[in-house]
């Protein structure tokens, strides 16, 4: 519990004009869930940038008199951002955008690159100066620099990919074209889709091409550059199938919405077969099986399915507690469980219950839940996790800690089981990983230690803050 993930990304062209920002903000609604700390959306208006952007939720930050000051436009990117490098302030809002010398650039980014150290480093020693501590400045900058070597913005980020490493699923907005872009692995999802008076709608899950009325064309493949103009549709290739795809199996554990399709695969559907596998390989004697809002209710209805235990609600979430809650203090960080959750007492009390979830991090917030459930009545509590154990940090774009703050790092399933207070504990079979998408291709990096790219000297989560502060020492 309590994983984050970096952001959403979203571009919309039209045909003609229209009011392109509350459209672009219907599908930043969608995409909330892979980021509550900021959002940001550029409207393209014949050329001329015109940008609103804030840390907040999209409904907080995109209220009716602000999106009425933007201009109507063809074209516009949006973003909602978690980050899991860089601070959280203003500063980090995206999508970023840059003028120089061939015109401007808005660019919005989801992922982490694994090389970013070893290019803000060299950036900075030939005069870079940065406005941010994202990745994404400096995917922005590198597209800049190719952009003055070469002849057309799609030229540049093709250039780009040459040198940059890791997780990108990019949107990239000039004054005339609409670009997407994803890295050779898939580490993340992009896809596409298209409205019926021709608008295209470029986003990180297909719930947001839904939800502002389109219909899903496909998936970006990894590797490959799509261009969006007044001239139709490309389809670059050059830097696919160049790396194996390795996409992270975490958007069907937990990151995705359950309605979205991620490359030809059900997220919901997937998660329903989680829940079936850790019946038949960690089954309990139980009462009744519940799962923990929102992640784990999918997967529970599948261990209910298999293993024949009636499914119930046990927990309810309060649902205006975001992920943004702050808690001062130890003692309110103790009771955040009990505002955000409680457990209904008609479905747990006397029982014998299973709890489903879809990871457990450093178990304090699992401790928590169990002993909710305890105090509603429950005569047992049985933990089975739709994941793996955390037994590594991810550098791709998941808020996976160091491996001194992984519970799994420090105990064994027994002994975790003994600090949540749970009678037993079960996790997902790491060796069953690809059943639950029905194939091969993904990164698994965290639950297994093999990485895809080479690791960063610079493992910190806050390295670019941390460096900021030695110099200044």
């Amino acid at each position: 519990m309590n994983l984050r993930e970096e952001c959403g990304v979203l571009g919309i062209i039209s045909p003609s004009k229209c009011d392109i920002a509350s459209l672009t903000c219907c599908g930043l609604y969608a995409l909330q869930h892979r980021g509550q700390e900021s959002c940001g959306i550029v409207v393209n208006d014949e050329g001329l940038f015109a940008s609103h952007k804030d840390l907040g939720l999209v409904g907080d930050v995109f209220n009716s008199d602000v999106l009425s000051r933007l201009p109507q436009g063809k074209i516009a990117v949006g973003h909602v951002r978690y980050g899991t490098t860089g601070c959280n302030s203003r500063n980090n809002c995206q999508p970023i955008e840059v003028n120089h010398r061939k015109g401007r650039m808005a660019i919005a980014h989801n992922g982490n690159l694994s090389n970013a150290a070893k290019l803000r480093e060299a950036l900075e020693l030939n005069g870079a100066i940065f406005h941010t501590t994202s990745d994404t400045e400096i995917i922005a900058y590198i597209i800049t620099k190719e952009r003055l070597l070469t002849g057309s913005i799609e030229d540049a980020l093709s250039s780009a990919m040459n040198i940059i490493d890791g997780a990108y699923s990019l949107v990239l907005m000039s004054p005339q074209k609409l670009i997407c872009a994803r890295d050779p692995y898939g580490f993340r999802p992009l896809c596409y889709g298209k409205m019926k008076d021709g608008t295209y709608i470029i986003a990180s899950e297909s719930c947001a091409i839904k939800a502002v009325g389109g219909e899903f064309i496909r998936d970006v493949e990894p590797g490959e550059i799509l261009i969006f103009s007044r001239e139709g549709t490309e389809s670059r290739k050059e830097h696919c199938k160049k790396k194996d795809k390795r996409l992270c199996v975490f958007e069907y554990i937990y990151f995705s919405r359950p309605d979205s399709v991620i490359d030809g695969i059900s997220v919901h559907a997937s998660r329903v077969r989680a829940g079936r596998i850790l019946a038949r390989e960690c089954p309990a004697d139980a009462d009744i099986v519940i799962g923990a809002p929102d992640s784990g209710l999918d997967a529970a209805l599948g261990f209910s399915i298999e293993s024949g235990i009636p499914y119930g609600i046990g927990l309810i979430k309060n649902k205006y507690i975001g992920r943004t809650f702050i808690s001062p203090t130890q003692k309110d960080r103790t009771d955040a469980v009990k505002i955000k959750l409680s457990a209904v007492e008609n479905t747990v009390s006397g029982k014998r219950v299973v709890l489903i979830d879809d990871s457990i991090v450093r178990g304090n917030t699992m401790g928590r839940v169990v002993n909710l459930l305890r105090e509603a009545g429950a005569k047992e509590v049985h933990v089975r996790v739709s994941s793996p154990p955390f037994l590594h940090p991810c550098y791709y774009g998941t808020d996976v800690d160091s491996e001194e703050n992984l519970i799994a790092c420090r105990y064994t399933v027994s002994e975790i089981a003994k600090h949540i207070n749970a009678d037993s504990l079960g996790y997902f079979p790491i060796e069953k990983l690809n059943e639950l998408a029905g194939g091969e291709g993904f990164c698994c990096a965290c639950f297994s230690g093999n990485y895809p790219t080479e690791i960063p000297e610079d493992t910190r989560k806050d390295r670019y803050e941390q460096r900021l502060a030695d110099k200044e020492k």
